[in-house]
């Protein structure tokens, strides 16, 4: 692991009866903020896989709920699969302005009860209405991994911010590969339904690790500072923040866009039929395991040279990317270009969070955040939808093109919306 430094002059540490000088408190407070990241990280890590394990076998237990024709299957899939997401962008910003008021720890312990709830009674749903009931109120209750991006990103100290950023983010993506893996394989053990409240006891394990570990140490003022004017009219420098909430959204469609057309895609490029689904498979793992490799060390390199130069320059190496796949002829070609271009985009989330976190005062850090948050899932609704329409009227080749044309695009707005004076410490 990286040498951590020390914190900055202007980094607050509340006085204790323990610690009364400067000297004494800076190494709690380091250990704090360290700590806090390593907790999160594994909170993020172990909700996400609850999330997405159910994945592989939603399908089988939608029909086991008594839906029984193959395209209300299909459709009701799609609505449970997308109803956490569709609440989540409601209240995001609400949990974050929240956060900003009464703390960002809360908001953590909050989500991982919430989820702990609703995803073990998903174990018990006997109808398929309550199944997508359930699935918002996850959304509407949830959001552990993003509330840890807010914890960190306003607890660290800013010229770490990248780094521990995409270590978490690293964590969010493991999480996501995970996930599907082992739901894959328990349900055939131990029953869909013992599964669910598995996956409830491991979101139950990270509430008691956030409880009893997470320290979050407070600034003066803050609460203050929160309860005045909030949100993004309250901001004095809007321009960085606004390509930031842009850019979030355009990473999410770009991502998910191709997502509906990966099965069918691959489906054109190998002979052996049987083999689709576990090729399909391995597409769309090589990009989230191409980010898994990278976001800690873009970050880091962020940290370094700047967060803008990371951005522009991963949009730009992306959108390059995307035009061969629109061309391949194998499936292996396919593969290591979904892999590069997931290294490509491991270290943007966490960029796109730095800048907030440099562009916007402690108090409304958690409300703007909340903001991005709820762009990025408008990006994962929208994606899907315009990638299965465009594929499947225009061409699967033209989804790849047209992402590579807004992504060049992204990186062109960035360019022009990038402060003239920002420095790796100040952007």
């Amino acid at each position: 692991m990286p040498s951590l430094p020390s914190l900055p002059p202007d980094y607050e540490i509340p006085m204790t009866d323990a610690a009364t000088s400067p000297a004494a408190s800076q190494p709690e407070s380091e250990e704090h903020w360290k700590r806090n990241l390593f907790v999160c990280l594994f909170g993020s890590f172990t909700t996400i896989i609850a999330m997405t394990l159910l994945l592989p076998f939603l399908p089988l237990y939608v029909e086991e709920l008594g839906v029984r024709d193959h395209a209300a299957i299909v459709q009701w899939s799609g609505i449970a699969y997308g109803a956490t997401f569709f609440a989540a962008a409601f209240v995001a910003p609400i949990w974050g302005r929240l956060g900003d008021l009464y703390g960002r720890k809360l908001m953590l312990v909050r989500a991982a009860i919430g989820m702990t709830i609703a995803i073990s009674l998903m174990g018990l749903a006997q109808t398929v209405w309550q199944l997508v009931a359930l699935r918002l109120l996850v959304g509407l209750a949830g959001g552990y991994a993003s509330g840890s991006m807010v914890l960190v990103a306003a607890q660290t100290p800013k010229e770490r911010s990248a780094w521990a950023l995409g270590t978490l983010s690293a964590g969010i993506m493991a999480g996501n590969l995970v996930g599907p893996l082992i739901g894959g394989i328990l349900p055939q053990l131990i029953g869909i339904r013992m599964t669910f409240m598995l996956a409830g006891g491991l979101i139950f394990i990270a509430f008691l690790a956030t409880i009893f570990l997470i320290r979050e140490t407070k600034r003066s003022g803050k609460r203050k500072q929160a309860a005045g004017k909030h949100g993004f009219a309250g901001l004095e420098n809007k321009g960085p923040v606004a390509a930031m909430l842009a850019t979030g959204m355009l990473l999410m469609f770009a991502n998910m866009s191709i997502e509906p057309i990966i099965t069918v895609y691959v489906a054109q490029l190998i002979s052996d039929q049987s083999n689709v689904t576990f090729v399909a498979g391995l597409v769309m793992s090589a990009a989230a395991l191409g980010s898994v490799l990278s976001a800690s060390r873009l970050g880091k390199l962020a940290d370094r040279i700047g967060h803008w130069p990371v951005i522009i320059g991963t949009l730009g190496v992306s959108s390059v990317l995307l035009i061969p796949q629109a061309f391949v002829t194998e499936s292996w070609q396919l593969i290591v270009l979904r892999f590069l271009m997931g290294l490509a985009l491991g270290g943007l989330l966490p960029c796109i969070t730095s800048v907030i976190r440099h562009n916007v005062p402690d108090g409304m850090t958690g409300s703007i955040l909340g903001l991005s948050i709820s762009s990025q899932y408008v990006g994962q609704v929208a994606g899907p939808v315009a990638g299965g329409f465009v594929g499947g009227h225009i061409g699967m080749p033209a989804v790849f093109l047209g992402t590579c044309v807004l992504m060049a695009a992204g990186a062109l707005f960035c360019l022009v919306a990038r402060p003239r004076n920002a420095t790796p410490e100040t952007d």
